[in-house]
């Protein structure tokens, strides 16, 4: 018998939607949950500020693929195409855990931001949400820009507004 996996997406123009899903990922790691989170459109990670996930391996992991510094929307054509490649391999082995059922809860952090830079398309997003279900690991998907098209797929959408901005 399948249990029902979840499919939640936090979005929205507001800052928080990061902290939010490190939140749920922490709330997971509580009931005894694996945690990966990728993210992606961040640039490389700073060490520095990663060190305090870093305690929560082995059962919260984070990886990201990017080799600049910068945040995609910076980056030069050139650096952007070379960024491109490493966003659908950190793709490619998002989807590796989900094949493997090495976690509970995959985080995909910014993976609504790459459908909307055109990295990847809906039908690849749908494609892994499937694949999310059908692995019965619960999936968190973030982005600022939320496209009406995943309504039929989702289960729970969030969307965070700042004010005042």
């Amino acid at each position: 018998m399948m249990k029902d996996s979840m499919i939640q997406v936090i979005c929205g123009p507001g800052k928080g939607k990061t902290a939010s899903a490190l939140g749920r990922g922490v709330s997971a790691l509580i009931r005894g949950k694996n945690v990966i989170m990728v993210q992606f459109l961040k640039g490389s990670m700073d060490s520095d500020n990663m060190e305090v996930l870093k305690r929560l391996e082995p059962e919260f992991k984070l990886f990201r693929f990017e080799k600049s510094p910068m945040v995609f929307d910076r980056l030069s054509d050139e650096e952007k195409e070379e960024a491109r490649i490493n966003i659908r391999n950190g793709l490619n082995f998002s989807k590796k855990f989900l094949v493997t059922g090495e976690c509970d809860i995959l985080i995909l952090d910014e993976i609504l931001g790459i459908l909307d830079e055109g990295i990847i398309t809906l039908e690849e997003l749908c494609a892994l949400i499937t694949q999310a279900r059908q692995s019965e690991a619960e999936l968190i998907m973030t982005g600022t820009v939320y496209p009406a098209a995943l309504d039929e797929w989702v289960d729970e959408v969030t969307k965070l507004q700042t004010r005042f901005e």
